[in-house]
């Protein structure tokens, strides 16, 4: 079966998920990641689609008249000010439109705690019958490849996976190679961008603005996005390509699609499938 490719909210972030779907749907794309659970965020524009019953209505029919599909949800993060139980309702809501999948990561340097709450989400996500995806973030608590592989070993849940972004793989110093090592098994879906070559230290205001506002077009940066991706199975792919100056300049609709054309022209040229 051919992997699928989805448009991430950040890519194109404040966007409501009626007009990520529609825009989706013109770009290309066979479906939408969406980011229902808040982040407490200064002027978050707010879509919680477990409380606001005609936005979940709105969402079902925009994807149905699209022909798009609700991959995964965002962002199940363990931190010691959230609980768990909270993100049930969205987990119910989305999983009631399609999701399949959820995003998680881990904001806490409390093992134990960490541990237990992530099992608490993998466990509420089963529920509803959705597979959860830990990402590694180089800025976050758990930024690491290894660190990452050592939750997923001890919570032992069957539906816990591990998501690789390319830019925080690149910037925690993941190579292709320990990407090969990894069984294929343990691998979700993939968050899939470019950026500089140039890794920036914890403090350099680069580390997060990049991540947040600079992404690049696959083949235009410094990562080895071919090497991670032939060293990966071929799971589906978030396009996650946040780019202020190219939103700027094309509009949501033309960064978009220009995000899944140069995915699937430099895959092509590098014979990735």
């Amino acid at each position: 079966m051919p992997r699928k490719f989805s448009l991430a909210y950040l890519t194109i972030p404040g966007t409501s998920p009626v007009d990520q779907i529609r825009i989706a749907a013109e770009a290309g794309y066979d479906c939408v990641s969406l980011r229902p659970i808040p982040m407490f965020l200064p002027n978050e524009p707010l879509f919680q689609l477990d409380k606001e019953p005609a936005l979940f209505k709105a969402t079902k029919n925009a994807l149905s008249e699209n022909n798009i599909q609700l991959m995964d949800i965002e962002l199940a993060r363990v931190q010691e000010d959230l609980k768990a139980e909270d993100f049930e309702p969205a987990f119910a809501a989305c999983a009631e439109l399609g999701a399949t999948d959820v995003l998680s990561s881990i904001w806490t340097d409390d093992k134990a705690f960490a541990l237990k709450n992530f099992e608490k989400i993998c466990d509420l996500a089963a529920k509803h019958k959705l597979r959860v995806n830990l990402e590694f973030v180089t800025f976050s608590a758990l930024y690491g490849l290894e660190g990452a592989l050592e939750v997923l070993n001890t919570v032992q849940r069957p539906n816990a996976f591990l998501a690789v972004d390319t830019l925080h793989a690149h910037r925690s110093g993941v190579t292709a190679e320990d990407l090969a090592r990894v069984d294929r098994s343990t691998f979700g879906f993939i968050h899939l961008c470019d950026a500089p070559g140039r890794i920036p230290p914890m403090d350099d205001p680069e580390m997060i603005g990049v991540a947040r506002e600079g992404r690049l077009y696959p083949g235009e940066g410094g990562i080895d996005i071919k090497g991670m991706l032939l060293a990966m199975p071929e799971n589906n792919i978030s396009i996650e390509l946040p780019n202020a100056k190219e939103m700027s300049e094309r509009g949501a609709l033309g960064h978009a699609i220009q995000c899944l054309v140069k995915t699937k022209l430099f895959m092509a040229d590098n014979g990735i499938y």
